[in-house]
């Protein structure tokens, strides 16, 4: 049968399913393919709270939004062109955020009635019946019968062989965007080779699906999506967490430091301790404490012998470390504190994203306790941002705070990767003599940088002790004496301050120096700010956007960049957080956008809010 092809520019899927249907590989798996064919994208996984919730539920629905474009995209798309829906749940959940006149590939097993009751659909009512769904377009397809069909003559069991169906929706969608399998064919050997019943099982599933749309008279058009015109490189798809471990390996061969990392596993940072401890070629070591608490004192201790230090957690582990990241302030050791931040408060959102930690990295810890505070605004980001996080941290002898999120953290996207040449290096000095003249080691006797020495325990001659109790200056030893308590409270925060000496000065991510509207963003909401700046900029609005990766101390020219616009308006996944740092600093009537529902703010209703404040005129 001949079929027409049709070439799109910019395609949306969102696979939805139980947490036991593998759509998360799935998504991973079309999201690699796409890579490697050079097309750009982005992803949003949308994982469920619970750890098994009941399933067919709501509460069990985990989906994964990808984004393929032939043009350069910030964004994994407000709504979706396709919805993959396995069970009833997973369309009652997804729906909303479907285009009209989308399609919909429902599983028609997951819409009996036992998953159409889960679901809380009415007595009697299916969707895939009722003509409820007269604006989208319906495929239907028995995946589950047909799965088990394609491996009937597999021996293992009707639960072992339904766990493939996932593999059959690949294969079909794969089919209907013009897809080699191989990449996913070796995936599956790589990972199930020792198995051969159940890697033959899914690779028959892949090409069971993908001959299901290719002999299949109902389906007359195949889509496909040129090759993005990016810059000419070597690309890999890359997470957030990845991004951040290789990051934190990089810094670690540049400086000559060993890595160790101190941590306690908590959603959605635990990938970083799991990425790390694959890398014990490149000298690095990770711990999996016993508690939060564990984690960050054997990183100080790690940071104290002369490693870079490192614990990874959430805003949850965050507050639990702060007593410990106090201690390492008025220690004076480098320290990274990386918190990939999530709906809160106390359990909160486990797996839903949220900026709600920034008050507490600024404030959240006992006395006058100021830490630099660095921030990642894409997945691929998180590499250049944490190995600045750092470079701060032990050029500047400070606990550093890095920040990301569950949207950075579990999202994909294309990635130039550098290489080793085109880093700079982190010098870092140790301590290991006398000076002329010195008698012992003064601990607490600053360089320009208001950074005491480096001394390793062990090193000849340059014994010396620290602790939690306040240091005299210098000599480091304990003193109560009022006077120098204050000294050593402004030299802690004159240090944190002088970063701004030594850190770049604050660009504009594009529009005009001067305009009605300048767009300031921190972290995840960087894709929103640009595709949406960018639209308005294309309507000729004078609009601007900056976004800011040094949240602590600012770059040095950010309060003249502020003042050189009419309005500015500041959008953050929280209740407004930077927006009352920014007020309380530069005096600025800067206004919030603010969205605090575990899911990221879209460009769709940022362009609204920017018409808004722009009003009619240009």
């Amino acid at each position: 049968m001949k079929r027409k092809q049709e070439v799109l520019q910019d395609v949306v899927i969102k696979f939805a399913g139980d947490s036991g249907d593998g759509m998360q590989l799935t998504g991973s798996q079309f999201t690699n393919n796409t890579a490697l064919m050079g097309i750009d994208l982005a992803t949003f996984p949308d994982f469920p709270a619970e750890i098994r919730a009941p399933q067919g539920t709501l509460p069990g629905v985990s989906g994964f939004q990808l984004r393929f474009s032939s043009n350069h995209i910030f964004t994994p798309g407000d709504d979706c062109d396709i919805l993959v829906a396995m069970n009833a749940a997973a369309l009652k959940a997804n729906l909303k955020s479907l285009k009209k006149g989308g399609k919909i590939i429902a599983n028609m097993e997951g819409f009996d009635t036992k998953n159409l009751r889960l679901a809380n659909y009415p007595e009697g009512v299916n969707p895939l019946e009722d003509n409820s769904l007269d604006n989208y377009e319906v495929i239907k397809i028995d995946v589950t019968k047909m799965t088990r069909e394609a491996l009937k003559e597999f021996t293992m069991g009707m639960k072992e062989k339904d766990r493939a169906k996932n593999m059959f929706v690949l294969g079909f969608l794969y089919w209907m965007y013009n897809r080699n399998m191989e990449t996913t064919v070796q995936f599956l050997k790589e990972k199930f080779g020792k198995k051969p019943e159940i890697f033959e099982s899914n690779v028959k599933a892949l090409q069971a699906g993908y001959n299901y749309g290719d002999t299949t008279e109902t389906f007359t058009t195949t889509y496909k999506v040129e090759r993005a015109r990016m810059e000419p490189g070597v690309y890999r798809s890359v997470m957030g967490n990845q991004a951040l471990a290789y990051g934190l390996i990089a810094a670690s061969q540049k400086s000559g430091l060993p890595l160790f990392l101190g941590s306690y596993p908590i959603t959605p940072a635990s990938d970083i301790l799991h990425d790390l401890s694959r890398h014990k070629a490149f000298g690095v070591r990770t711990f999996q404490a016993e508690d939060e608490i564990a984690g960050i004192t054997a990183a100080i201790g790690a940071s104290y012998g002369g490693s870079l230090g490192v614990t990874t957690t959430s805003g949850p582990g965050m507050a639990l470390k702060s007593e410990a990241m106090g201690l390492a302030v008025m220690l004076e050791i480098p320290l990274l504190i990386c918190d990939i931040q999530r709906g809160g408060p106390s359990t909160g959102l486990p797996t839903k994203t949220e900026q709600s930690d920034l008050l507490q990295a600024y404030y959240g810890r006992n006395g006058e306790c100021p830490m630099p505070i660095i921030s990642a605004s894409t997945p691929s980001d998180c590499f250049e941002a944490v190995y600045e996080a750092a470079r701060i941290a032990v050029q500047h002898m400070t606990p550093v705070i890095f920040l990301s999120d569950g949207y950075i953290a579990n999202g994909a996207e294309p990635w130039k990767f550098p290489q080793s040449s085109d880093l700079q290096p982190i010098e870092v000095k140790f301590k290991t003599s006398l000076a002329e003249g010195e008698i012992n080691l003064q601990p607490y006797l600053r360089d320009e940088k208001l950074a005491r020495p480096w001394a390793i325990p062990g090193t000849p001659g340059l014994e010396h002790r620290i602790g939690g109790l306040e240091k005299q200056n210098i000599t480091g030893n304990v003193s109560y004496d009022p006077e120098n308590h204050q000294l050593m409270v402004k030299i802690r925060q004159e240090k944190v301050d002088r970063i701004a000496d030594y850190i770049p000065l604050q660009k504009l991510d594009s529009g005009p120096e001067k305009g009605k509207l300048l767009v300031l963003g921190w972290g995840s909401t960087y894709g929103a700010i640009k595709s949406g700046v960018a639209e308005l900029q294309y309507e000729g609005y004078k609009i601007s956007h900056a976004h800011l990766r040094y949240v602590r101390p600012f770059p040095k020219n950010l309060g003249a960049i502020l003042k050189n616009f009419e309005q500015v308006l500041i959008p953050e996944i929280n209740n407004g957080q930077l927006v009352k740092i920014i007020r309380d600093q530069y005096f600025v009537d800067a206004k919030a956008y603010n969205k605090v529902m575990g899911i990221p703010i879209t460009k769709t209703e940022l362009v609204m809010k920017m018409r808004e404040m722009l009003g009619s005129n240009n």
